[in-house]
Order: structure tokens, then sequence, then C-alpha cells
């Protein structure tokens, strides 16, 4: 099993979804209403978007230019038909790319938003290669998967150790990100119900969809899809996703 086969079985895995990781609309239009300081009509960047869940929010909350960025066509083109459908593709640019290597204008972003995708790059190699394209005191809002103790139990930290290694503690990737040369406003905790709702939930649809697939490689995505939801199951309390609101200074 070679990497590029193991994406396109993990993208094959969450087509059709509104949502490729843990989120929720209403907990996210919060976040966006309590946000300050943004111009009138904000340059918006969604990094690593998927299908769109956030991008179409964003649409739909500012009614301006989205430069939405994602790896897969497969699902820029999902949110291209959503956009359609919603009546907000003229607010929309679907961007096919890979989100630390871009060549826009220096501090030509106002609001940069990513729900689940600064992993790819590392928090902190996310944040190194965003912080150019900042606005003088733009906002970034990212999700990460953080701890919330810095005693988590030992089977949660042996799992961490193989599947995402460098996962930190809220208060260690505040530092990253002062670091960096942002200033933490806020970090907001995602609430466990909303992994199961509106993600985990509708993927163990997918999932079953798939278990009878010959294909190997999917059938390694599903086993690990299937492991993280029992881990999550068990020790939700000791972590989840956490929203960093970030503001560049």
């Amino acid at each position: 099993m070679n990497e590029e086969e193991y994406f396109q079985a993990l993208i094959a895995l969450h087509q059709g979804l509104e949502r490729q990781g843990p989120g929720d609309k209403e907990f996210s239009r919060q976040i966006l209403s309590n946000l300050e300081g943004l111009p009138e009509n904000p340059q918006i960047a969604d990094m690593g978007c998927g299908a769109g869940a956030g991008t179409l929010l964003l649409a739909e909350k500012f009614r301006t230019n989205i430069r939405a960025v994602d790896f897969s066509r497969d699902f820029l083109d999902e949110l291209d038909v959503r956009a359609k459908q919603e009546e907000l593709d003229q607010f929309i640019e679907t961007i096919e790319c890979d989100m630390g290597k871009i060549n826009w204008a220096p501090k030509s972003v106002d609001l940069l938003w990513s729900e689940g995708a600064a992993y790819i790059l590392t928090f902190g190699g996310a944040l190194k290669a965003w912080r150019p394209l900042m606005a003088d005191n733009g906002i970034a809002v990212i999700s990460e998967l953080s701890y919330f103790t810095d005693k988590a139990p030992e089977p949660l930290k042996e799992y961490m150790k193989k599947m995402y290694p460098t996962i930190k503690s809220e208060s260690g990737n505040a530092e990253v990100a002062k670091a960096l040369h942002f200033e933490v406003v806020d970090i907001l905790r995602l609430p466990s119900r909303s992994w199961w709702t509106y993600y985990y939930d509708p993927l163990k649809e997918n999932i079953e969809s798939q278990k009878g697939s010959k294909d190997p490689t999917m059938q390694v995505v599903i086993d690990e899809t299937e492991k993280e939801m029992q881990l999550f199951e068990k020790y939700a309390e000791f972590y989840g996703y956490s929203f960093y609101i970030l503001k560049a200074k």
C-alpha cells in the first residue's frame, strides 16, 4: 500500500458526506458572529476545505469572495455543486493545490479558516506557512486535535504516538502560535456530541457501504476509522478538536 492509494481510499470513504472531519455548523456560526476587527468585505481563505462545509458557511455569512483550497479535486467538485445548489457559487473560488505552498501576495488574507486540516502540515507548520499571508491584525480560526489535559491515559497516548505524534495540549499549541507571531484570542472546544451527530454517524453509513470492497487499502482505512471511533467513545473527555482564534501580530 502506497501513500497515494491510501489517500484515494480515504477520499472515497468520505465522498458524499457534508463533512470530512468533526465540526458543527451552529458552533462555527457562533464563532463567526463573535469575531471582531474584520473589514467590511474581508478577504477570506478556507484552507483544507474538503467538500466545503466551512466554505459555504463563510460565503453565507460574509457574501464576499472565498478562496477554498484543497488537494483533492474530488472534494472541490463536490463543493462546486453544493455552492451552485445554495446559490453561493459567485462567492467561491475553488483552488486545487498544496495548502503549505500558497504563493499569494503577502498580507492578502483578513480571515483564514481551517477545520481539521492543519494537522497535515502540523499545527506549527501550518501557522508558519500561513502567517505571511495574514493581513495586519488578520484573524485565523483553526481547529486542531488537542489534549484537554497533561495527564491523558496511557492507551490514548500510545495511540496518538502512532497516529498523530505531534499532538499537543491546548496550552502547548497556544505557545506555538505565540512564537509564530499570533495573539491567542480564544480557545473553544468542539462539543463531543458534534463529532457523532455531524461526522461519525454519517461516516458509519459510508463504512457499511464499503465493507464489501475487495480493495485491501480500503479495508485498512475502515479498520483505522473504526478504531478511531472506539477510542473517541472511550476517551472523549481527554481530547478533541479545539478551535484556536488567533490574531496576526
